[in-house]
């Protein structure tokens, strides 16, 4: 499956959508990234937590390999998977570096084309209190660096528009 193909399309796609309050493509370079997101949900941080680690929930299928997010899951322990298993495949789109429950949980995580670039990308997502009680803000960071060939400054607006979604996603209740 061609991802470069898929992200641009999905780029394509969400165009039209309203991202979170807050997506920001904090820094941009041939050879890295670094791109903000913040959200708000109306759960409490329990819930929220849970929501998060359950990206079946939220994470839009489109922007998978096997086209379905229920393929998702995510084994909240230092060194777990965050993986994809479907009949005929598998993909680790990232692995558990940080975990603190209800707070923080961070992974190694070179997501869809950026794992074919050999580039390192550490994707952290924070909750805190959110603007009133029983909500929870969402703060997802994420630096992306490699070669000055990966073109990383290319890719920053498609990989912040599919990324996005997917904070969107997470804060929109089903």
């Amino acid at each position: 499956m061609n991802f470069k193909a898929l992200f641009a399309a999905g780029a394509l796609a969400v165009a039209g959508l309203a991202l979170p309050a807050h997506a920001d493509v904090k820094s941009v370079a041939p050879d890295g990234m670094v791109l903000q997101f913040k959200g708000e949900v109306a759960l409490s941080r329990d819930d929220a937590w849970s929501r998060l680690l359950n990206p079946s929930a939220w994470w839009v299928g489109d922007h998978t390999y096997s086209g379905d997010s229920k393929n998702l899951s995510i084994d909240a322990v230092a060194g777990g998977c965050w993986c994809e298993l479907w009949e005929g495949g598998e993909v680790e789109h990232g692995r558990v570096i940080y975990l603190k429950r209800n707070e923080a949980i961070r992974y190694n995580a070179p997501l869809g084309p950026l794992q074919g670039l050999g580039v390192n990308s550490v994707v952290t997502f924070s909750l805190a209190d959110g603007s009133a009680a029983g909500r929870t803000a969402i703060t997802v960071d994420m630096v992306v660096v490699g070669s000055s060939l990966s073109g990383l400054d290319k890719l920053a607006p498609i990989v912040n528009d599919v990324v996005g979604a997917q904070v969107k996603g997470f804060t929109a209740l089903k």
